[in-house]
């Protein structure tokens, strides 16, 4: 840490150094996750083709700029918890599942991906808000903050699915 706190309680103090660190190493990964999803909506936001695609690739479009908010949010609340927000060398992709796909038409495989990566990542914010809890509560309201926004995106995907179905 590059700054001692000052704080004698609550998430920032010397007594709560373990449970900080466990905290970051979660955000650490959320924002990994965000900043994934922002590369992947993007590329299939601009690779999907077809008269059905298009409101899918202008969803995926709005959505990487929320999803970049997301990150700064995580990036800066790294900071504040003492951390590092993490360079581009730390970063190890996963999305293997929203990868653009060489037929773009295939709109269906895109909104299954773009569901199972909002569901990851949900799945992710409540650990989060599990691990902050009574210790934590600027982390824990932020990302109960960014759980409501990914929630409205899986719901609006499901709902693209159903029309597939």
């Amino acid at each position: 840490m590059a700054t001692t706190s000052r704080v004698a309680t609550g998430i920032l103090s010397e007594a709560q150094a373990a449970k900080r660190a466990e905290i970051l190493d979660l955000l650490r990964q959320a924002y990994w996750m965000e900043m994934e999803t922002v590369m992947s909506y993007l590329a299939n936001a601009e690779n999907l083709d077809g008269v059905r695609a298009e409101e899918i690739a202008e969803a995926l479009s709005a959505d990487v700029e929320e999803e970049l908010g997301h990150a700064r949010r995580f990036a800066g609340r790294i900071k504040e918890l003492y951390g590092t927000p993490p360079g581009s060398l730390e970063f190890t992709a996963e999305q293997t599942y929203l990868q653009p796909r060489d037929d773009a038409a295939d709109v269906r495989g895109v909104i299954e991906g773009v569901i199972q990566a909002e569901t990851g990542a949900i799945e992710h914010y409540l650990r989060i808000i599990e691990a902050c809890d009574g210790v934590d509560w600027a982390t824990q309201d932020m990302v109960i903050e960014i759980l409501r926004d990914e929630e409205g995106h899986l719901r609006q995907f499901e709902r693209y699915l159903a029309e597939y179905s």
